[in-house]
């Protein structure tokens, strides 16, 4: 032991006057973690200090990186990057259209592959942040073919020819967005152990606090803030009623701007996901067996005539519209949710429409507050969490702005149940 203590002294002391072989700072290390890549991830984990070093160089200040990210035939977010002159990205009109290869995301044939970006929002790009005053973006996109047409899943098209003529009902929506945490093997939520349930049924994981209850709360936190700086109008988070399931709530927003705004937190949400090594879904019912919720995407909706004085009547007349047309919106409101809609965990049958006050195993639930004060809003427990916030929202728009008489629905509040 003096032996080894000895030698290390001398070390020390003799590289203390040991000529330096350069006066340069030092660099981080350029290695890969030590850890051998997992072939079941097929990920590199690149050591964080590298990639700073990269993320650090000065940009430019006459040019911008611009993320043009678009929706693809699975309702996914997709995204490639180009660069811009500076004074080409402070409005979107500015913007310049671009394209992808539709080929390769089932949007369009191999012999006439081109589809057309179109951008319809900027965000900021809290994942390129820079510090000399300028920000690089993140473009909202829609889907065009060359001729000009909407391709046949550009569903932001639908959505605005049905807000378009709206804007005086100043239609507010908020959307709640769940999802639900895996590891990178897709099959064990964050919390479970692989191959198993967890010990405790749910209960104590819905807005949770400490590590036997909460498993995520750093990607929603991440997410949140991500949110925030790119300018989305997220209004809070929380972690939901089974383990490994998160949520987080965008809006209000006006009209066709809460597709824009959720679809850009999505791809937000993957790209977090993406740095944290975790897998995330958007299915309704990813776990089938045992008694654990579902996730959904309720929508809160609200108009000008809703939020005046008297808008309970003119709630409840929408709530009718929507029972009269109750398949129509089933249709639009995301996959898999006939395994979500069951009656139980929180929801109403899939095959029957009803709604009621406070009542969270209805269809639609008006608030305590909305019915004391005569006025607010509603929501629309329906659409699933991978529901397409275009179609959400602009099916319930056409809907409910629709000029129809329609009969009465009983109320399935709990003094009446």
């Amino acid at each position: 032991m003096k032996l080894a203590l000895a030698f290390a002294a001398a070390v020390a002391t003799a590289s203390a006057f040991a000529p330096s072989a350069h006066t340069a700072a030092s660099r981080p290390t350029t290695a890969l973690n030590a850890e051998i890549l997992k072939k079941t991830t097929g990920q590199a984990a690149l050591d964080p200090n590298v990639v700073a070093q990269y993320a650090a160089l000065a940009l430019p200040t006459d040019k911008v990186l611009a993320e043009y990210v678009w929706v693809d035939a699975e309702g996914n977010t997709r995204s490639k990057t180009r660069t811009l002159p500076t004074d080409r990205t402070k409005a979107v009109e500015d913007l310049p259209k671009w394209n992808f290869d539709g080929s390769s995301t089932d949007q369009a044939p191999g012999d006439d592959s081109e589809v057309i970006l179109r951008p319809v929002r900027i965000f900021r790009d809290p994942f390129r942040p820079r510090d000399d005053g300028i920000d690089n973006i993140l473009v909202m996109c829609d889907t065009y073919t060359p001729a000009g047409d909407p391709i046949e899943t550009n569903t932001r098209a639908i959505a605005e020819a049905q807000f378009a003529g709206m804007e005086d009902e100043e239609v507010w929506f908020g959307l709640e967005q769940e999802f639900t945490l895996f590891n990178l093997d897709e099959k064990t939520p964050l919390g479970w152990p692989k191959g198993g349930m967890p010990s405790r049924p749910q209960g104590p994981y819905y807005c949770s606090v400490g590590p036997e209850n909460n498993f995520g709360r750093h990607v929603t936190e991440s997410l949140y803030r991500a949110c925030l700086y790119a300018g989305i109008n997220i209004s809070g988070t929380n972690g939901e009623v089974m383990p490994g399931q998160q949520e987080y709530q965008v809006g209000p927003c006006v009209g066709i701007d809460a597709g824009d705004q959720l679809m850009m937190s999505r791809y937000i949400l993957q790209r977090v996901c993406e740095d944290f090594q975790v897998y995330c879904t958007l299915h309704p019912k990813p776990i089938t067996e045992g008694d654990w919720n579902g996730a959904g995407m309720h929508t809160n909706v609200s108009t000008k005539k809703m939020r005046e004085e008297g808008g309970l009547e003119t709630i409840k007349n929408a709530i009718y519209k929507l029972g009269a047309k109750h398949q129509e919106h089933i249709a639009v409101y995301g996959t898999g949710n006939e395994l979500r809609l069951t009656g139980k965990h929180e929801t109403a049958s899939i095959n029957d429409f009803s709604f009621g006050v406070a009542n969270r195993g209805a269809s639609v639930r008006i608030g305590r507050d909305t019915e004391a004060e005569g006025k607010g809003y509603f929501e629309d427990r329906r659409p699933s969490s991978n529901a397409d916030p275009y179609l959400v929202t602009g099916k319930i728009v056409d809907t409910i702005m629709e000029d129809i008489e329609v009969p009465e629905i009983a109320a399935l509040n709990k003094e009446e149940a």
